[in-house]
């Protein structure tokens, strides 16, 4: 007879293999349909919860496909959000797009050519930036739903929807009315590339090759006289920017340095005075130590133009490196305008917005032939100013050092003196406390993960300048107000600034080029349009960004949950960034920061830690990845790896994420298939000792995944679940089940205790897994057997309930010892052909923890045919755990035919569990 027929074996329909690409697009089409959309039930399911957790998106740019790192960073945010809703939270995850700025202006001019751009309209122009926003949007927005993100795509946010540019606007006359918004004529980072003004955040280092050069400045009568000397003296002074020379009018000295006279007539600072005679600056001794103090206003030639040039003291001057005389330009840098106030010093700049001197250098004489530079660009006019210099030029040499570059369009940039909008740091208004110190006081109440989050973003905030807000483009929302013709000053008038928003609303902002300025002034306003003029500028695209807070969380236009938000979750990068922009517009506007939480993660590098470049041939995109692997598989990459670091991703790292998701995949198979029949689950108090071994074992390992991914620390919840499922789950208990699951009766209890842990395990195990794998885990849903799924019908119905603590009397670590040890006695049995198989085998013990144990527990744990307490001859191995002593003898009775236990009488007769089984 076949008793293989007779054998309760594993059934299921979920498949083995999960054919990913081929099978995930049409569940995804499902979860995105109005019909079945998961985000409503999300909402819908947890509407009652007394907990809610918000994430605020950080938007991405509406410009191109997205990239791995988009597919990074969009995964994790659903993996966080999908964390606290299957731990029975409400979640509110309103996805959107930064619309507004330069690339896409950039793009919609190439497309134009710049000559038809300069005859459009404004309007035009920005009809055509949105038009180009729009269709990447759509792009994106289908790209992401690819990876199975969910949230709101049917209302994402915007920042050129018309309202939401007049919320940014309504924000920014937040900013005004604290006091904060100040317009000043200051040296910025200049873009001459792109033709406007740039924050902080917008500039990126590259190395750059430039001169550095040492000038003799001569000394007029009066600095000499200070001195009491005679004859050629002349400061030192070292610079890096040649082109800067023109528009010199200072040279700082550190007031703590003792400065030298020497005897070739330079001065330059003592602690530098070894280090210059060692580069062939100069050549002679000292002959006279200073303080420089002694030189505080007196004045130096500048060689260029014969223009005077004050000497001043700044403790900005360090003693790293130059001659410890640091030539000062107010126009061109942030330390030498800063020096400049304190001693009034003229801002010359004769540097137009495209890069080129301007007629500037003409009217102030500030170059021979100065005409001849006039439309030059800076940078090629170095080496004429070197020729120039002369014989006051005592050395020049290149060097290559870390330089500003516009991350837009990739080339250096300069510092350049123009008035534009601030928003001040520094300034206590109306009784509060300054930006900077409300800004450092909400940091503390944040909390950062990972913790060296606060240490970078506090000390951007920390050591910030003003925040340069105005830029001189077309796409962006308009710094709105009006100016007064007569007194140049700007109206923040509560009432004017308020209609112009209700303007926006309707028209959008547009309506700032396309209205005239009476059109623009409410009703009985006080002033006439034509003593006013319009602002002209645009925001910074980081101020639109900062402002999401309002246009979303305050809004009643998206169901995004409240202000402040939950968490704020982008790259490292973003401290410098969106997380920094959006705490100093909230803060500002309310005192207090928009998020509880900030979460940042790291770059996408190859396997080799390099980063991508098209030229490399390494760009790892992650629609290929989800054609050829799965988006599945994408996403375990994303919750195995340490994401706070930079993260590596190829094709063979993908490979072998394909196989933990086999591994967790086939486990899941199994348990599916071996609880098909359980209609009941058995008391915990009548299961057996294994059964309420692997519960208790599990629950330790749940809860402490559980405490990982609360604290979302992903990688390592990932490394215990697959520890667990591959060591203790599949390596012992599974295979140590299969014979009471497979032999006994259906109804038997030994069989249903087995079923019943299994079924608990999977349920959990279902909704920890559910954030990640949630594909995998909907697709389990459609096979698992009701006692698992509770009435559920998807993914979206599960809910983690941790498991229920009881003790187990079970010792693992003694057990488990055990259990190596014979099977490594095993092995080298099977090795020398004595057995086959471990039924062939018998252990004698007199073990107290062995004999406490049900005797088919003790059976199943070695997986051997009998254990047995009284003394046998005959053993063929021997092994002690803890002084007991365990002998491993062979079965002596025969191989039953139908579990392959070794106790039958005959080899065609069933042992007794199998007679019974099959007769009742």
């Amino acid at each position: 007879m076949d008793y293989k027929e007779t054998l309760l074996l594993p059934q299921t329909a979920f498949p083995m293999r999960g054919n990913l690409p081929q099978n995930e697009p049409a569940r995804y089409a499902k979860w995105f349909s109005k019909e079945e959309s998961a985000y409503a039930r999300m909402i819908k399911n947890r509407e009652n919860s007394s907990k809610t957790f918000i994430l605020h998106d950080g938007p991405p740019y509406a410009n191109g496909h997205i990239h791995i790192g988009h597919a990074l960073n969009k995964i994790l945010k659903d993996v966080i959000v999908k964390t606290h809703y299957f731990f029975g939270e409400k979640v509110r995850y309103v996805p959107g797009w930064d619309c507004h700025g330069l690339p896409i202006e950039q793009q919609v001019e190439k497309n134009l050519g710049k000559e038809k751009k300069d005859t459009l309209a404004k309007s035009e122009i920005r009809e055509l930036c949105r038009e180009h926003a729009r269709k990447f949007i759509d792009i994106q927005r289908d790209e992401f739903k690819s990876l199975g993100v969910i949230g709101d795509w049917d209302n994402p946010y915007m920042t050129m929807k018309f309202k939401f540019e007049a919320d940014i606007y309504r924000a920014l006359c937040g900013v005004a009315h604290q006091g904060l918004l100040v317009e000043r004529s200051k040296p910025v980072y200049w873009s001459w590339a792109a033709r406007s003004a740039l924050a902080e955040a917008e500039v990126e280092y590259e190395d750059k090759e430039d001169y550095s050069i040492f000038v003799a400045f001569g000394l007029s009568d009066e600095a000499k006289a200070a001195l009491n000397v005679s004859g050629d003296v002349s400061v030192i002074i070292w610079t890096t920017t040649p082109w800067t020379l023109p528009a010199n009018v200072g040279i700082a000295l550190n007031p703590e340095e003792n400065y030298v006279v020497t005897s070739d007539g330079y001065i330059v600072a003592e602690a530098l005075h070894v280090k210059l005679l060692e580069q062939g600056v100069l050549s002679g001794k000292i002959v006279q130590t200073f303080r420089a103090s002694l030189l505080e206003n007196t004045l130096a030639i500048n060689p260029l133009n014969g223009r005077p040039s004050r000497i001043v003291l700044g403790e900005h001057v360090t003693m790293d490196g130059g001659s410890g005389c640091v030539h000062t330009a107010p126009g061109h840098g942030d330390d030498d305008y800063k020096v400049g106030l304190k001693y009034a010093l003229e801002v010359i700049m004769p540097v137009d917005e495209r890069g080129c001197y301007d007629e500037t250098v003409v009217r102030l004489g500030l170059l021979p032939d100065a005409q001849s530079f006039v439309g030059e660009h800076i940078f090629k006019c170095n080496e004429r100013i070197l020729e120039l210099l002369g014989k006051h030029l005592l050395k020049c040499s290149k060097f290559t050092h870390s330089y500003p570059f516009c991350w837009r369009t990739h080339q250096p940039i300069i510092y350049r003196a123009t008035k534009q909008w601030f928003v001040a740091m520094d300034e206590a208004v109306g009784g509060r406390a300054s930006l900077r110190k409300m800004a450092m006081d909400e940091l503390q109440k944040v909390r950062f993960y990972p913790k060296s989050g606060i240490n970078r973003l506090g000390s951007m905030i920390e050591n910030r300048p003003d925040w340069c807000i105005s830029r001189q483009r077309d796409w962006g929302v308009p710094i709105a107000f009006f100016r007064d013709k007569t007194t140049g000053k700007p109206i923040f008038d509560a009432k004017v600034v308020n209609h112009i928003a209700n303007i926006f609303e309707e028209k959008g902002a547009d309506a700032w080029w396309d209205l005239e300025i009476a059109d623009l002034l409410v009703e009985n306003s006080g002033y006439k349009a034509e003593n006013l003029e319009k602002v002209m500028d645009i925001l910074d695209v980081w101020f639109d960004s900062g402002s999401t807070w309002k246009a979303v969380l305050q809004s009643e236009e998206y169901d995004a949950g409240d202000y402040p938000a939950s968490m704020y979750l982008e790259g490292s990068d973003q401290h410098r960034g969106w997380f920094q922009s959006s705490l100093l517009v909230s803060t500002a506007n309310n005192g207090i920061a928009p998020y509880g939480k900030i979460l940042t993660h790291g770059f996408t590098m190859d396997e080799k830690g390099e980063k991508m470049s098209k030229s490399k041939g390494n760009v790892v995109s992650p629609i290929d990845v989800a054609k050829s692997h799965g988006v599945e598989i994408l996403r375990l990459w994303v919750g195995t790896s340490e994401y706070t670091t930079d993260l590596k991703i190829s094709d063979n790292i993908l490979k072998q994420v394909s196989e933990q998701y086999r591994k967790i995949r086939n486990t899941f198979r199994f348990l599916l298939a071996n609880i098909n029949d359980l209609e009941t689950l058995l008391p915990y108090e009548q299961m057996g000792a294994l059964d309420r071994w692997i519960l208790s074992h599990a629950k330790a390992v749940f809860d402490e995944a559980e405490g990982y991914f609360r604290e979302y620390e992903f990688s390592k919840g990932f490394a215990l679940l697959n520890h667990f499922i591959a060591v203790e789950l599949s390596g012992i208990y599974l295979d140590i089940s299969k014979d009471r699951l497979y032999c006994n009766a259906k109804n038997d209890t030994i069989r249903l205790s087995a079923q019943s842990a299994m079924a608990l395990i999977t349920e959990r195990m279902m909704a920890l897994f559910a954030p990640t794998l949630t594909y995998t885990i909907d697709e389990m849903m459609e096979y698992a057997p009701n006692i698992v799924k509770q009435g559920g019908t998807g993914v979206f119905d599960l809910v983690y309930q941790p498991l229920l603590d009881h003790t187990s009397s079970f010792d693992e670590a003694y057990m488990i010892e055990a259990r190596e040890k014979f099977f490594e006695i095993v092995d080298s049995l099977k090795k020398e052909k004595v057995i086959k198989s471990t039924l062939e085998l018998v252990i004698q013990t007199a073990s107290a923890k062995i004999i406490a144990l049900d005797k088919v527990d003790a059976e199943d744990w070695f997986t051997v045919s009998r254990v047995i307490e009284h003394e046998e001859s005959g053993e063929i191995g021997v092994f002690e755990v803890e002084k007991d002593r365990f002998k491993i003898l062979k079965a002596p009775k025969c191989k039953c035919p139908r579990c392959w236990k070794y106790r039958s009488k005959s080899e065609e007769e069933l042992c007794h569990r199998c007679a019974e089984a099959l007769n009742g």
